[in-house]
């Protein structure tokens, strides 16, 4: 499986979970709570990022499940 970050999003149906550069939504949920949750679990399994976008589009939020140094480079 690919390491694709998982952006969280607006959708007519509610939320939805996306890869990055994905045109199709992996799943739709009623509610953002439930996109997260389910985003969350495909990142922690990929090692990818999770972003978290508000209704206005703008990523409020980001999650990352890689493998990311401590502290910080830079």
């Amino acid at each position: 499986m690919s390491k694709q970050n998982q952006h969280i999003v607006p959708h007519q149906r509610g939320w939805a979970v996306k890869g990055a550069g994905a045109e199709r939504a992996t799943s739709v949920h009623p509610t953002q709570r439930e996109a997260i949750e389910a985003g969350r679990d495909i990142a922690r399994h990929q090692g990818s990022e999770l972003l978290i976008h508000g209704r206005n589009g703008q990523i409020r939020e980001r999650d990352s499940h890689g493998n990311d140094p401590y502290p910080p480079k830079g």
